[in-house]
């Protein structure tokens, strides 16, 4: 098995684009063609052919982008410009073997000819000695493909018009190009959006010229985001590098995108990478729109978040967050956050000092009771013996036990004084950490604000 990811580096590697990589690339990695074991070919090629849009950046930015998800390539990066000399030689053999035609109808020509022959008949020109390349379309027949997918998918050859494959200065056109290129890559299956079903029959009909077996195909259901409309921007975070600053990680980018349609058990939703590839099927893959979900990815983030070992989930955070001397601050954390991102809002505090929240402290600490009650609890932290987890929470819940207040009502005042916010770690882990005088040199400037 032979399959490719051609991206157009016109952009950012957008979440469809990731899914049809990572696809691919299990197909690549799993136990090959109907679990014959031979290993696949996993072939990157940049279709670079629009040299307005297309950047050294971009490039960049996508492999950057698949080398964050861990999908490596056996093959490339080819770029589709490169291979020119091959494409005006399959043009020129075309052009020979009167499969193609020189034409320099217009769009106006275009629309005159349905005018007179009917908005279902395809166009038909007139070959001359110059203008711009079409391709020869049989008149009668089908041209269909069996969708691994979707199943059969056929086109009738009367309504399709003969397609331009290059321009009056001989660049050739996108349907064109790939064709010759998965032709040479010796691609077996292609693996794409089913926004792809309409160029299909295009290629298919160059292969069909050129003499040569095209491969399979399957078209992937659209992405569409939990209002069932298609997938943007409004929906969250749209690209690969978008999702990693954003707090993600890798492996669970890749599970949940893997999970898009592909027909799991419900049980079945939590796997690394080189299990996916045991597991991927395209047959398994529903013909019916994914829906991506950002709250079900960030429940699977967290999932995968837990699974790292302490001193893995700190390189990964002081990476992220720029800083250091993070462990001990992760390791009260932890269980707490679903993304990188959420750590530093939670726990930033321990390592810089509580942030500066008027509306918490008036509502927790200004408000009825709460200096009263803080005091009191500060009093019973500084009588604590042996500043531990257990010798904390001990003394705290004596505040409640004498006061007859909730626990909430001493904890918040507490963790307010320390974090400025009312959100932290577990309170009596995050009073440990801090220390002693550290801890009471915060509640004393809590009580004297």
């Amino acid at each position: 098995m032979r399959v490719r990811f051609a991206p157009s580096p016109t952009g950012a590697l957008h979440v469809g684009g990731a899914r049809a990589a990572l696809y691919n690339w299990l197909l690549a990695r799993g136990p090959g063609e109907g679990g014959d074991g031979m290993p696949g070919t996993f072939v990157l090629r940049i279709e670079d052919t629009d040299r307005e849009r297309s950047t050294e950046a971009n490039v960049a930015q996508i492999l950057d982008a698949l080398r964050w998800l861990g999908l490596d390539w056996d093959e490339g990066p080819i770029s589709q410009v490169a291979n020119t000399p091959r494409h005006q030689q399959a043009l020129a053999q075309l052009l020979a073997d009167g499969h193609a035609y020189h034409s320099d109808a217009t769009a106006q020509d275009v629309k005159a000819y349905k005018e007179q022959h009917g908005a279902d008949r395809g166009f038909r020109g007139t070959p001359q000695s110059s203008g711009a390349v079409r391709l020869r379309v049989p008149g009668q027949g089908v041209t269909a493909f069996n969708d691994l997918i979707r199943g059969e998918v056929s086109f009738p050859n009367a309504s399709m018009d003969d397609p331009v494959i290059a321009r009056a200065d001989g660049t050739v056109l996108y349907n064109f190009a790939v064709a010759v290129d998965d032709l040479d890559a010796r691609i077996t299956h292609v693996v794409r959006g089913e926004d792809h079903i309409s160029n299909t029959p295009k290629q298919l009909l160059v292969f069909q010229a050129l003499g040569q077996t095209p491969p399979q195909y399957a078209h992937l259901p659209l992405l569409h985001g939990p209002d069932g409309k298609k997938l943007s921007k409004r929906h969250g975070a749209a690209s690969v590098q978008e999702l990693r600053d954003a707090g993600y990680l890798p492996e669970a980018v890749d599970n949940y995108i893997a999970l898009l349609g592909t027909g799991f058990a419900p049980d079945e939703e939590f796997f690394t990478l080189q299990e996916m590839a045991q597991r991927f099927r395209l047959e398994r893959v529903s013909k019916s729109p994914a829906v991506f979900d950002e709250q079900k990815l960030r429940h699977l983030n967290g999932r995968h978040l837990r699974e790292l070992s302490t001193e893995e989930l700190t390189e990964r955070l002081e990476r992220y967050t720029g800083r250091t001397g993070l462990r001990a601050a992760v390791e009260i954390s932890r269980e707490k956050i679903q993304t990188l991102a959420d750590f530093w809002p939670l726990a930033g505090f321990l390592i810089d000092g509580p942030v500066d929240d008027p509306r918490a402290f008036a509502k927790v600490i200004d408000a009825d009771g709460g200096r009263d009650t803080l005091s009191a609890a500060r009093d019973a932290l500084a009588s604590v013996q042996e500043f531990t987890v257990p010798a904390i929470e001990a003394a705290l819940r004596t505040v409640v036990e004498r006061t007859g207040l909730k626990p909430g009502q001493v904890f918040q005042p507490v963790r307010v004084a320390i974090a400025g916010t009312t959100i932290s770690p577990g309170i009596f882990e995050s009073v440990a950490l801090l220390g002693r005088e550290r801890t009471l040199a915060l509640i004393d400037a809590a009580l004297a604000k």
